[in-house]
């Protein structure tokens, strides 16, 4: 099982999307993916698949000769982490802030716009 806060480097994400597409991956299959889409060397995406078992966010199991491999620490989680993070350290642990950035300094698509209203529409109906 995953620690309360698993935290995933960037290069390690790469591999935990690997096996969040698709799971559970042999070794030779995970480096295959992660190659797709990148320059990396094997050794370099294995000891990536090693921390990443250390840390508890994927677990191999044995089948046959191989070991397959599946998250344990599932998109969602991750995302949820990230954000968590994100917010601390950026904008103080407020929300406010980070919305107030991006509406400063990104285009937000008028589906954008209608998801946060949905969104805030949603948090007021709760709090009530």
């Amino acid at each position: 099982m995953p620690q309360a806060h698993t935290p995933i480097s960037d290069a390690e994400s790469r591999v935990m999307e690997a096996l969040w597409k698709t799971a559970p991956l042999s070794s030779e299959q995970i480096v295959a993916a992660v190659q797709a889409n990148s320059d990396w060397h094997e050794k370099t995406i294995r000891t990536l698949l090693n921390r990443l078992l250390g840390k508890g966010a994927v677990e191999a199991t044995r089948d046959g000769r191989r070991y397959l491999y599946a998250p344990l620490l599932s998109r969602a989680q991750w995302q949820a982490q990230e954000s968590r993070s994100l917010l601390d350290r950026v904008f103080g642990g407020r929300v406010g802030p980070l919305l107030a950035h991006f509406s400063q300094h990104e285009k937000l698509s008028p589906n954008d716009i209608a998801q946060l209203r949905k969104l805030i529409d949603a948090i007021e109906r709760k709090e009530r």
